[in-house]
């Protein structure tokens, strides 16, 4: 489901209604309903200013809504900042019910919540449908972390895109170029997200849980500074040079490890880098003391 609606919709209608209608319009006529057929989508309903659709696949959804903000990006290039129409959009996959040409259910609640926490001229996905689109489309994506939506009773993980309009893409690639950041004075580590070697989808949430916990249990300590998780998942399915990681962010140590699950048993392994490298394992039969016993290794490690 990919449900958006337009950014500081009332300001506009109130600073120029019949022009910010029809401009409106003229954007759905000639970008975003050409934009949705063309990949397989159906429009569901319009109110106002947001418009629901239902697509065959999470990733027709995720194309065309990168397609139609890179496309309102040009449009507005020559428009005043304070003109701009800017669509917010946001996409989950999920069940809904069918009445009549309406949908209900989670799947169209959770993509209208994401919509509403999306930048604008921005496109914000759940969890689920960063999974299925993963490394099949030509985008980066920032990790949000759990994200707690409006009457959705358990928080979301979510993702938000990171689109350029194109329009003077070396001068987008100077200003996002990352820069090299001094390193602090106490010992300073990036717990970076663990590869999942099961081939189970369903470990990725372990996988993401060991970081989170081994991050929680370093940030306990005030002789350490330890990189926030925001920052490190920003890493999350790149193959990791640990110089740049390092430079990146400011840091002496990089955490980069996997876990793989066999029957009931949990083996992790983890890589810590200071550029020689040292290495620690762990194997056990349960989560919570494979955990502890890796914080521990960390710890001696960096000598804490």
């Amino acid at each position: 489901m990919l449900a958006a609606d337009v950014a500081g919709y009332s300001r506009l209608m109130g600073a120029d209604e019949e022009g910010t209608l029809a401009r409106l319009k003229a954007i759905r006529r000639e970008l975003v309903d050409l934009t949705i057929a063309k990949h397989r989508g159906r429009i569901v309903k319009t109110t106002g200013d947001g418009i629901l659709v239902e697509f065959a696949s999470a990733l027709d959804a995720v194309r065309s809504a990168v397609e139609v903000q890179r496309g309102m990006a040009e449009r507005d290039a020559s428009v005043p900042q304070d003109q701009r129409i800017d669509l917010r959009i946001g996409i989950h996959v999920g069940d809904v019910i069918v009445d009549d040409n309406d949908i209900y259910g989670d799947g169209v609640n959770i993509a209208a919540r994401l919509e509403g926490i999306a930048d604008p001229g921005g496109v914000c996905i759940s969890g689920d449908t960063y999974r299925q689109i993963r490394g099949k489309i030509e985008v980066t994506w920032s990790d949000l972390g759990l994200q707690s939506l409006k009457n959705i009773s358990e928080p979301m993980p979510a993702w938000r895109a990171q689109l350029t309009s194109g329009a003077a893409p070396a001068a987008a690639a100077t200003a996002s170029k990352p820069q090299s950041l001094p390193l602090p004075d106490k010992p300073s580590i990036a717990v970076l997200p663990f590869q999942n070697m099961s081939g189970d989808p369903e470990q990725e949430y372990l996988a993401d849980g060991i970081v989170e916990d081994i991050i929680t249990a370093l940030s306990r300590f005030r002789s350490l500074f330890v990189i926030a998780r925001n920052a490190s998942f920003t890493y999350k399915g790149e193959a990791i040079d640990v110089r740049k990681v390092g430079r990146e962010l400011g840091i002496r140590y990089v955490l980069e490890g996997s876990v793989r699950k066999a029957a009931n048993r949990y083996a992790s392994q983890a890589n810590s880098s200071r550029l020689p490298q040292d290495r620690i394992f762990g194997l056990t039969n349960s989560t919570d003391p494979l955990r502890m016993s890796l914080n521990c290794k960390i710890r001696s490690l960096l000598g804490s």
